[in-house]
């Protein structure tokens, strides 16, 4: 007993501390949320089953959902990018697409995580923390609206950049503003019309539904889309010069990943590569096999063990408790 008390006690002050240098980076605009399919979970009894509608799946439940419906072979790897290239093979890529549609054309209720983010830009201007805390990027490989409506529903306006999987476009980024049409990103080493710093900007690098035009949806979703996505550029250089900058000197704070995700891997060396210097990021994983640990290790990313809905919930507090900042202590350089 004593020693799992000395246990909780250890990861209470580690969590402790994990705040205060994430609060400080947040404040300083330097944390960048980045969101994986588990962040469905963030919120929902452990008992209930996700259903449309009611709870967005994770990936491996979006995976068992579509291997039923499409007679997915029982022997092979229960892996969602695998059984997304079976569908598109057997059913061709429209039926896979319209099939996650169906799925994704819904208002799911929001998470404890979502409903956090879009909290936070009017907290740092409460705060008067500075223009630099305003530089919010929220990257997510999710394909579904969950954030978009959050920031709806708090009053926030956002910038909008998803990646175009398919079509004349395919391999590029798409810019949704809040004020004006979309405009495909032809020239991303040129492009200045992103608003970041003024509002925050949500980026989809694994595309996304588009629940006004269904002729805009996208997903990198299957074998033969990963290999097109991987191979065909450096990601950094497919976006606004913006963001590429402000991705190479931020630390990164991984929400509902694996490691065992073999292309985030590949993504983030990618990102990572071009850091001149090393910038310490976190991963919240609540019993992180000793694979998953080793490997974030080696990428210098610290795992936290912690239910992620009480880590949103002990975060919002450490930042409700930061104190009004004075016009020098808010001044940047």
């Amino acid at each position: 007993m004593k020693a799992q008390e000395g246990s909780d006690y250890s990861m209470l002050a580690e969590l402790d501390s994990h705040y205060v240098i994430l609060s400080k980076a947040i404040v300083d605009g330097r944390a960048i949320p980045f969101l994986g399919a588990g962040v469905n979970l963030c919120g929902r009894p452990a008992e209930a089953a996700w259903q449309r509608g009611q709870y967005l799946p994770s990936g491996g439940e979006l995976a068992a959902h579509l291997a039923r419906l499409y007679g997915y072979p029982p022997t092979d790897s229960l892996d969602l990018v695998r059984v997304c290239q079976y569908i598109s093979i057997v059913s061709g890529p429209g039926s896979l697409y319209e099939e996650l549609r169906r799925l994704f054309d819904s208002d799911y209720p929001l998470t404890p995580l979502h409903d956090f983010l879009a909290w936070l830009p009017a907290l740092l201007r409460g705060k008067e923390c500075g223009p630099r805390s305003l530089n919010q990027l929220v990257v997510t490989t999710n394909y579904d609206d969950m954030l978009e409506r959050a920031y709806l529903a708090a009053g926030e306006p956002f910038d909008l950049v998803t990646y175009i999987a398919e079509g004349d476009d395919r391999g590029k980024f798409l810019h949704r503003p809040c004020d004006r049409d979309p405009c495909v990103i032809e020239r991303p080493n040129e492009y200045r019309d992103l608003s970041f710093g003024a509002r925050p900007v949500i980026l989809k690098i694994h595309g996304a539904v588009d629940r006004i035009d269904q002729e805009r949806d996208s997903y990198v979703i299957t074998e033969d889309h990963y290999i097109d996505y991987l191979t065909r550029t450096d990601i950094a250089c497919l976006l606004p010069v913006q963001l590429a900058a402000h991705l190479r000197k931020s630390h990164f704070l991984f929400l509902g990943y694996s490691l065992a995700d073999w292309n985030l891997r590949v993504i983030l060396h990618r990102i990572w590569g071009q850091q001149k210097l090393s910038w310490k990021s976190w991963a919240i994983q609540l019993g992180a096999k000793q694979i998953d640990r080793e490997s974030w290790n080696r990428r210098g990313v610290e795992i936290l063990n912690v239910d992620l809905q009480e880590y949103v919930r002990g975060l919002r507090e450490r930042l409700e408790g930061l104190p009004l900042q004075t016009p020098a202590e808010g001044k940047t350089a």
